[in-house]
C-alpha cells in the first residue's frame, strides 16, 4: 500500500450533487527524458462515471497550446461528433498523477475538465454520505477490494466457531 496515492474531498455542509476537484494539467511529456517540465495550469475537473474518457475544454487546449495528435468519434448529450484528440499529463490533488492521457475536446459550463472512466478505473473510487455530508475519496492504484455486501454480512453461529 506504500506505493498508492490518494485524496479525499469532504463537503463542509450537506450532500454534494457534483464531484469537482482542482486539477493540474500540462502538455504531455516524459520526465525521464530530461526535457524541461512544461508549465502546469490549474483547472476545475468534474468527475463523471458516465463518461468513458477524459475530456478537456477549448480553454484548456488554448491555455496549454495543445496540438492535436488525432481525431476521434465521440458520443454526447447532443449526439455524436468528430473531435480532436490531445495528450496531457494530469495532476489530481495530493500528488495523484497520470502521464500521457489521451483526451478529447468538449464544451462545458462551470468546469474545464471532465474526468472519465479512463482515469476512475485506475484505482478505487468511493462516495459516502454519512451524517448528510458527502465524502469522496480516490486512491490509485487499487490496493484492496471494497465490498459493502460482504462488510454487512450478518453474523451467524458458525462465525463464532471460527474464533
Amino acid at each position: 500500500m506504500s506505493n498508492s496515492k490518494a485524496f479525499t474531498l469532504k463537503s463542509s455542509n450537506g450532500l454534494l450533487r457534483v464531484l469537482k476537484t482542482t486539477c493540474g494539467v500540462c502538455r504531455a511529456f516524459d520526465p525521464l527524458q530530461g526535457s524541461q517540465h512544461p508549465e502546469i495550469y490549474q483547472f476545475i475537473g468534474l468527475w463523471d462515471t458516465g463518461a468513458s474518457g477524459t475530456v478537456v475544454s477549448k480553454a484548456v487546449v488554448d491555455k496549454l497550446g495543445l496540438k492535436p495528435i488525432g481525431k476521434s468519434k465521440v458520443f454526447h448529450a447532443n449526439g455524436e461528433s468528430i473531435v480532436n484528440v490531445y495528450a496531457i499529463n494530469l495532476f489530481l490533488p495530493n500528488q495523484v498523477g497520470f502521464q500521457f492521457v489521451k483526451v478529447t475536446e468538449g464544451i462545458f459550463n462551470n468546469f474545464d475538465l471532465l474526468i472519465g472512466m479512463d482515469i476512475i478505473t485506475t484505482g478505487d473510487f468511493s462516495i459516502t454520505n454519512v451524517g448528510e455530508k458527502t465524502t469522496f475519496s480516490f486512491r490509485m492504484p487499487s490496493v484492496k477490494e471494497v465490498d459493502f455486501v460482504n462488510e454487512n454480512k450478518p453474523i451467524t453461529p458458525s462465525d463464532f466457531l471460527e474464533l
